[in-house]
């Protein structure tokens, strides 16, 4: 594939998570589409760096601290959205009115 279809995919898959992060109420939904944000992301970055290094594997290093670093940020927010839930009984956004106990 070359850099200009990789970028039409990373883009669409950016459109997809933002508008699943700005439409869903569900805290799950919501981490869902973050998640797509920053895939489309990490995929927009490894293309880059393919192209302009005539497809060094160094990259692809690059691509799995990225990953590594979002499977932390994602396990951390659903504990979050788990003690949440525990705490409020809330499940979607409009529950939450604020944050301070």
């Amino acid at each position: 594939m070359n850099l200009d279809s990789l970028l039409i995919v990373a883009a669409a898959i950016f459109g997809i998570g933002l508008y699943g992060a700005l439409s869903q109420q569900s805290f799950v939904m919501l981490m869902m589409g973050l998640e797509l944000m920053i895939n489309s992301a990490i995929l927009a970055t490894v293309a880059f760096w393919a192209a302009s290094t005539g497809g060094s594997p160094k990259g692809q290093m690059l691509a799995i601290v990225f990953m590594t670093v979002m499977a932390i940020e994602m396990a951390l927010g659903f504990a979050l959205i788990v003690n949440v839930y525990r705490a409020r009984k809330a499940d979607i956004t409009e529950k939450l009115k604020k944050l301070k106990a």
